[in-house]
């Protein structure tokens, strides 16, 4: 079994998980829920076996493998990619470790492989390298090797936040048949939605603490639990739109973008090709497809993030790519978060800079900045309920907080285009209605036109009203979209 008493974990000066008691024997099926920051990621790598030096009381199975699967292990493994990146010494661009040498890092089961592949629908990226991978791609990489290590405990934290519905359901699916083989799986979930009937107790984490723990139905009906997942959006309004965020003037229904016959392709394969989107001001897009198909590609392609961006005949803001123009003349105008962006933003940065960042588009804040700005951005913060830290570095944070504040940062300009790629990924219940309630409030102002990825039907608003959708994937040429 497991057994943690009296557990006091410090990372750092802006954290503390304190555990009184926490028993977990055979035969009881675990998962574990809680606000953002709450320590519920600090639980599962304790119990994991992955944290050194904690005080108090643990007791572990023995002669039993562990698992786990988490946005950190996920974020190692980027950044392990990252240190490996010989191209500046080259002078070429390097695609990263091959998928299949990642694998065969924990299997030399060739059999086992393939068949975990083509269940989850990435055998033809085998050969690619992992850097070109979308973010689901990614997940599924990380899904399929913790699975060939064939652990007894299998930990996974947030499993079907990047995957697409038919990724969601198969995973679903292969939780049920481990559980059926007596493989013991212990979730940390954000929606509550995603509990498997077979979980049989839950755990409530806020602030650090467990707060309460039992039988899963007397958990949820627990008043604190319920209350700390109210949101009450009568409450809530955003910060005004400030003068010193740029302003594009355009009329209701004008052209903010134009892609004709847009193409993304490399030497072995086609992502997309003869796509022709028009975008207007006032127009909310839902971009929807299944992982791969190149949704955050043609994103990335708007953006200016994207190479091939001046090899198409794209025009934004009334600039044609390609025409001499400045960058940063198009980007002043565009806010963005993605999970991408998450991963890239490592710099050394606390809360307040990093929301100030976002109204010079950059990764760390190198701008002198005013009273006035600092005011705006604490005011964004309020909004988050991350004020308290203002001058905590960005990374002491956990997953989810880091993606508020980086909301913030996308959302402080309140731009003409705001591109919103999985944006609740990794935010717990209350957060989730937050950020949709900043969505939706956003477009009801009719300032921004929104651009958004989702792979969870409750997070599609109303206010999208229009939908770019992926409705067919070739591995060789490319995915097929058609606008609604």
């Amino acid at each position: 079994m497991f057994s943690f008493h009296n557990i006091r974990y410090s990372p750092d000066k802006h954290f503390t998980l304190s555990i009184a008691a926490l028993d977990m024997p055979a035969g009881q099926h675990w998962a574990f829920i809680g606000t953002n920051g709450s320590g519920k990621s600090s639980l599962g790598r304790l119990i994991a076996g992955k944290i050194d030096n904690i005080n108090g009381d643990i007791t572990m199975p023995t002669g039993q493998s562990c698992a786990l699967i988490s946005f950190e292990e996920q974020a190692a493994l980027i950044q392990r990619e990252r240190e490996r990146d010989d191209s500046d010494i080259l002078d070429i661009v390097t695609e990263g470790t091959p998928v299949i040498e990642l694998l065969h890092e924990v299997s030399s089961d060739t059999a086992s492989i393939q068949q975990w592949c083509e269940r989850f629908g990435i055998v033809h990226v085998l050969q690619r390298g992992f850097r070109k991978l979308s973010t689901g791609e990614t997940r599924k990489v990380l899904l399929i090797r913790a699975l060939l290590q064939k652990p007894d405990i299998l930990i996974v934290d947030e499993p079907y936040d990047g995957l697409d519905i038919n990724s969601q359901q198969n995973l679903q699916a292969c939780f049920d048949e481990l559980h059926q083989q007596n493989i013991r799986i212990i979730l940390i979930l954000n929606r509550i939605s995603e509990l498997p009937a077979w979980v049989t107790h839950l755990g409530f984490l806020h602030q650090g603490q467990l707060l309460t723990q039992g039988e899963k139905n007397s958990v949820l009906q627990n008043q604190a639990v319920k209350s700390l997942l109210f949101f009450d959006n009568a409450s809530f309004d955003l910060p005004p739109k400030d003068n010193c965020c740029a302003h594009y003037p355009v009329k209701q229904g004008d052209a903010l973008v134009i892609l004709r016959e847009g193409k993304i392709a490399y030497s072995e394969r086609t992502i997309f090709s003869g796509l022709n989107w028009q975008i207007n001001k006032g127009e909310h897009w839902a971009i929807l497809g299944p992982n791969g198909c190149g949704k955050t590609s043609l994103l990335n392609l708007i953006t200016g993030d994207h190479p091939q961006c001046y090899a198409n005949d794209l025009n934004i803001f009334g600039i044609q790519r390609g025409s001499g123009e400045s960058i940063w003349d198009i980007k002043k105008h565009i806010g963005i978060i993605s999970a991408a962006l998450q991963w890239e933003y490592r710099v050394s940065c606390n809360l307040l800079s990093t929301v100030l960042s976002g109204l010079f588009d950059s990764i760390g804040l190198y701008h002198q900045v005013d009273e006035h700005q600092k005011s705006l951005a604490m005011a964004w913060l309020r909004q988050i309920h991350l004020e308290h830290k203002a001058n905590a570095p960005l990374q002491s944070l956990s997953y989810g907080e880091q993606r508020l504040v980086l909301i913030a940062r996308a959302m402080i300009k309140q731009p003409a285009l705001l591109v919103l790629d999985e944006p609740c990924q990794g935010l717990d219940e209350i957060n989730r209605q937050l950020v949709l309630a900043f969505i939706e409030r956003l477009a009801q102002q009719g300032e921004s036109t929104l651009l958004y990825v989702t792979h969870h039907a409750g997070d599609l608003l109303p206010c999208f009203s229009r939908r770019l959708q992926c409705t067919s994937t070739d591995p060789v040429h490319g995915s097929h979209w058609q606008s609604l």
